[in-house]
């Protein structure tokens, strides 16, 4: 869950020393989080960057979970959408970054709308909607997937875009002159 805030907008490299510094001083034990300050968390995550504003999901997302009772074991058992809905209401937890926890923390699987799946079916053809529940919600009508074949999509998407980068990329790419209507 640490991962998944400190990862947006930049890269892992950039987190993996946050998360290091971060397991160093708490264990990744919500408890131990819920007690560090702004002050003192933020050197902690200064490398993965919008420190101020990671800072402070991180807290959210602390005490969140200590209203759960920092049981990651009842929190999967509980309803995709009712957890969804909560993340979300965590300062600084978006749509992307909720389906993320959603698929690699808690079990739930779903379609992830990230920077390469538009670009990947904007190439592909695909006329999809601008907003993220929107494109989610018209790619999960026309399939239904376990939480590994989720997992093993959005996977494999990200594989894609790190790969092929550009319209030249693409056009060279096994995916070159294939279309994808939804």
């Amino acid at each position: 869950m640490l991962g998944a805030i400190l990862v947006q907008n930049t890269n892992w490299r950039n987190v993996e020393p946050s998360l290091i510094n971060l397991k160093r001083e708490t264990g990744f034990d919500p408890a131990q989080i819920r007690q560090l300050t702004p002050e003192t968390l933020v050197p902690l995550i200064k490398t993965s960057g919008f420190y101020q504003r990671k800072g402070a999901a991180i807290l959210a997302l602390a005490d969140w979970l200590g209203q759960a009772a920092d049981d990651l074991v009842a929190l999967k058992q509980r309803d995709g959408a009712s957890l969804r809905h909560d993340l979300l209401g965590i300062t600084g937890i978006g749509n992307e970054t909720a389906d993320y926890i959603l698929m690699y923390t808690l079990d739930h699987g779903t379609f992830m709308v990230d920077t390469y799946a538009r670009r990947l079916f904007a190439w592909l053809g695909a006329t999809m909607p601008k907003t993220y529940p929107a494109f989610q919600k018209q790619v999960l009508a026309r399939f239904s997937l376990e939480l590994a074949d989720y997992q093993e999509f959005h996977a494999l998407i990200d594989e894609f875009g790190k790969q092929v980068k550009s319209e030249e990329d693409f056009a060279q790419s096994f995916l070159a002159g294939q279309r994808l209507t939804l």
